[in-house]
């Protein structure tokens, strides 16, 4: 594509150079510049992409986009500048992969916890009717029988149409996607038109980032201003700033809740160790048996069935996709080995996603609960003293460990989470090394009890200040429950 074919729906400060020339590739980062790329300058956390202009020409960038005045222009090269590149990247990115999202059906999903949940959930659904569903996410990117690594909750706008582009290729028809509040805030959604944006809940989270709780919770706002024509906002009215997100809101309200009145309501809720069942009332009336388990589990169904319907699927097709669910790795995963204890692997990062895994452990343990736990480094200070409240109001015992320490001192960390615990009677131990905290939780776990190992879910790493390490709560688990069995054994 010319680049003045390219350029026609950006607002343009200034140019310098030629429009008449190809462009084959574009791209943020320097490193993955090829012959014929225009490379973008976007400024990051710690890089910023004007520094990395020489390198981008030295790799055969051909014209590139600033949103800072260029002290010299380098020869042969073009240069447009715009105000705000983020938000150019996302309109280049839609013209340079020819518009895909006006081919596909996009489903958003934004809150502080079960967007990962709520997607897998909908892609099931959407999947079980034919409606072959593309899923971006924290976890993996799925395009039909291809599995991408997931690299940040929602990626950068030109990788999303990248992936959006790949879909069609594969003849998919919907998309479903994690949206964080960076994401928002970063306009890496910039531009695009959404069939359906789902508000699953709000709490404390990223205010490292976002400075403030209504920062937060404005940034997830943004979302629901972006449905496009016959757009449905799906809003989880139990939650307390449910109003705001519904009064951001463009498109049709659809409401669900537990608690409350609302166009999708769960009664009749049945909670055990296999899954839960219950009964959905309001515009779709049907009941429901599900191998997933835990009353935040109903929240994320009911999110998912609200969208069904914005979708016009039939309540059979919504109830039939929701039932062949199975589960969602490192989301309250069991690792079962066979011992007479109960071992779960969950994602919880947050004081609100850490109680609700808490109050249903506590509806399936017979026994005593241990819990291990940390908090992540360079994130959110704030909630590590309630997640250590929490820990200790739920648990029998605890086991406070280093999640990803990263440029932080893991004992500070542990020392902001022990604020939480000054006024708790809660037996626990610090041990610093992850590996060795659930060996030690699983080695002292009864017949009957629980261990609940929390904060990487799902996650193959661990990241220190100086280097990330293989690491995989799942695989340490079942480790050390072989290796205790044997030792039983000798």
């Amino acid at each position: 594509m010319l680049l003045k074919d390219l350029i026609k729906r950006i607002e343009v400060l200034k140019i310098v150079g030629n429009l008449d020339i190809e462009i084959k590739k574009m791209v943020y980062d320097s490193r993955q510049v090829e012959e014929g790329s225009l490379f973008i300058c976007i400024e990051g956390f710690k890089d910023d992409g004007h520094d990395y202009i020489n390198k981008a020409i030295q790799n055969g960038a051909v014209a590139i986009v600033v949103e800072k005045e260029l002290e010299t222009y380098p020869d042969g090269i073009t240069v447009v500048e715009v105000a705000d590149s983020r938000e150019t990247m996302a309109y280049l990115a839609a013209a340079f992969f020819n518009d895909p999202l006006e081919k596909l059906d996009l489903i958003g999903v934004t809150g502080t916890n079960g967007k990962t949940t709520t997607t897998y959930i909908i892609k099931s659904i959407l999947d079980n009717t034919g409606r072959a569903t593309g899923l971006i996410g924290s976890i993996k990117n799925i395009i039909g029988e291809k599995t991408l690594p997931a690299t940040r909750t929602t990626p950068e706008s030109m990788d999303l149409y990248g992936l959006f582009a790949e879909m069609l290729e594969n003849r998919l028809s919907h998309a479903v996607m994690e949206v964080s509040s960076h994401a928002l805030d970063l306009k890496r959604v910039e531009g695009m038109d959404f069939k359906v944006a789902i508000f699953t809940n709000i709490s404390q989270d990223h205010l490292d980032f976002h400075q403030s709780f209504d920062e937060y919770l404005l940034a997830k706002s943004k979302l629901f201003q972006q449905l496009g024509p016959g757009g449905f906002a799906v809003v989880n009215i139990d939650d307390p700033r449910s109003e705001q997100i519904i009064a951001a809101a463009k498109g049709e309200i659809l409401t669900y809740a537990i608690k409350k009145e609302a166009d999708f309501q769960a009664r009749d809720i049945k909670i055990n160790s296999r899954g839960v069942s219950f009964t959905v009332e309001g515009k779709y009336n049907f009941s429901l048996n599900m191998k997933l388990t835990g009353l935040f589990n109903v929240y994320n169904a009911l999110a998912a069935i609200a969208c069904g319907y914005a979708l016009g699927l039939s309540p059979e097709e919504v109830k039939s996709g929701l039932e062949k669910v199975n589960g969602v790795a490192g989301r309250f995963e069991i690792v079962d080995e066979g011992q007479d204890f109960t071992v779960i692997v969950d994602f919880a990062h947050t004081p609100d996603g850490l109680e609700n895994v808490l109050q249903t452990a506590l509806e399936l343990a017979k026994g005593k609960i241990h819990i291990v736990f940390g908090c992540g480094g360079d994130r959110d200070k704030g909630k590590r003293p309630e997640m250590g409240r929490i820990a200790a109001e739920y648990g029998d015992y605890l086991v406070l460990t280093s999640d990803n320490p990263r440029s932080e001192d893991p004992i500070a960390i542990i020392k902001d989470i022990e604020q939480g615990l000054e006024k708790s009677t809660t037996p626990y131990e610090v041990i610093l090394d992850r590996r060795e905290a659930i060996f030690y939780a699983i080695e002292k776990a009864g017949p009957g009890d629980m261990v609940l190992i929390f904060g990487k879910g799902h996650e193959t790493y661990q990241i220190f200040k100086d280097k990330t390490i293989s690491f995989d709560d799942r695989q340490v688990a079942r480790e050390a429950i072989r290796e205790r069995f044997a030792g039983d054994m000798g």
